[in-house]
């Protein structure tokens, strides 16, 4: 069963929202079994939308569109596919009871444009709006099958969950088998030098399928099998989820989606271990990240954002003479990370320190260039591991690498001592 889905609205095609209805869509039905194949953005105009929908019908089994279903003359989806099905459109009553008691409530008058957000396709399932008043469409014609859809999220996503998913699951999946997938997350290993160690079972895949795909700072791989049932997909994908953790145990942190500062957090917390930070060029990035996580609380106790030199001495008890002076190493150094750590662990108390210290650009500093980064990661009673790194990219993305290298290393720290009792 293939799919392809049609987002309707010339704000798409400006750039003016993004079109995250389509990475939601696309999940649903994977999950569903169904594969959608292609995606199409169309403005609003009627003879394009005309145009798409007929292409799209001779290669997609399943039609899912979304936008163009308001009270407005370029709300056109309606309009376009019952003029390329050669069908009409009614009102639908219990739609326009809906739209009626919404303005009655605010006690507003109704302009008469809102009786299109009513319409519906002759022969056509109405799709109840739950958080909005545009009806949904669904609609079987010449064996191909079509699914209208408001087009904000908030509306969007309660219709396709308690209106199209049954109808889909009614009316088109009679013996489609549901779809199945495992997430595989990495981390301290980019997306090419991740595909070359497996290039072997990417390049032989079946099924299951292996897809890997990145982003800023981490490695995604999607595990998927079509199975009759969850037990007999999890039998398949084991196999080659435990050949790949074998050959990559250092960079797979988890095997759900989940950021590898939450691993980190569920690790310390099962381990009683306490963190804390002292950032320089990051800003406070590495303790907003960690505290983003539920729980947080318990694992990180405090930190300091120490970006100038004088913040560095009074509040970390960094010595002058390492910072300042014709032969001192200066802020951005080993040294300098190295001091933060131990200091930032001792005054918050804590298992673990963390340091980043660096240039963040886009000039350069004390002389060095943009992108060279220390980290510093202090063990009470342990030793303190100092990593010299030399980024890539823009100030943005040169925080958050470093931010996220940070905890990869934390992570393998924690792992270690874990697998050493």
């Amino acid at each position: 069963m293939k799919a392809e889905l049609i987002a309707v609205g010339t704000e798409l095609l400006l750039g003016q929202i993004v079109n995250s209805n389509a990475q939601y869509l696309s999940r649903e039905l994977a999950s569903l079994g169904i594969d959608v194949y292609f995606q199409t953005v169309v403005g609003d105009n009627l003879s394009r939308l005309s145009e798409a929908i007929e292409t799209a019908a001779k290669r997609a089994d399943i039609l899912l569109f979304t936008g163009g279903l308001g009270p407005t003359q370029d709300d056109l989806t309606k309009d376009a596919l019952a003029a390329v099905l050669g069908r009409g459109l009614h009102i639908d009553r219990v739609a326009m009871d809906n739209v009626e008691k919404f303005f009655q409530g605010r006690k507003v008058p109704m302009t008469e444009n809102n009786r299109r957000q009513a319409l519906v396709i002759d022969g056509a399932t109405p799709l109840a709006n739950e958080t909005g008043l545009a009806v949904g469409n669904a609609i079987a014609h010449d064996s191909k099958f079509y699914i209208l859809l408001p087009g904000p999220p908030s509306e969007l996503k309660p219709m396709f969950e308690h209106q199209a998913k049954p109808w889909i699951l009614q009316h088109v999946l009679t013996e489609e088998r549901a779809l199945y997938s495992k997430m595989l997350k990495f981390a301290g290993i980019g997306e090419s030098g991740l595909e070359t160690r497996l290039l072997d079972l990417i390049e032989q895949q079946t099924d299951p399928t292996l897809a890997p795909y990145a982003k800023e700072s981490e490695v995604t791989i999607r595990l998927s099998t079509k199975a009759a049932s969850e037990v007999e997909a999890l039998e398949r994908l084991e196999g080659l989820e435990s050949e790949i953790a074998r050959r990559l145990p250092e960079h797979l942190y988890a095997t759900e989606d989940v950021p590898i500062e939450k691993t980190i957090v569920d690790l310390m917390t099962e381990q009683g271990l306490t963190v804390s930070a002292a950032e320089s060029c990051t800003g406070g990035l590495l303790m907003q990240t960690i505290t983003s996580i539920p729980g947080s609380a318990t694992v990180f106790l405090g930190g300091i954002v120490c970006y100038s030199n004088a913040m560095k001495e009074k509040l970390l008890n960094v010595p002058h003479d390492l910072l300042e002076g014709e032969h001192a190493p200066g802020a951005v150094s080993a040294e300098t990370a190295k001091v933060l750590a131990e200091q930032v662990r001792m005054i918050v108390d804590t298992d673990f320190g963390l340091s980043v210290t660096g240039v963040a650009g886009p000039a350069y500093s004390e002389r060095k260039p943009v992108g060279l980064v220390y980290i510093g990661i202090s063990r009470r009673d342990g030793d303190t591991e100092v990593l010299e790194l030399n980024l890539k990219g823009n100030r943005d993305t040169i925080r958050l690498r470093s931010a996220k290298t940070v905890l990869y290393h934390l992570w393998r720290r924690l792992k270690s001592e874990q697998q050493k009792g």
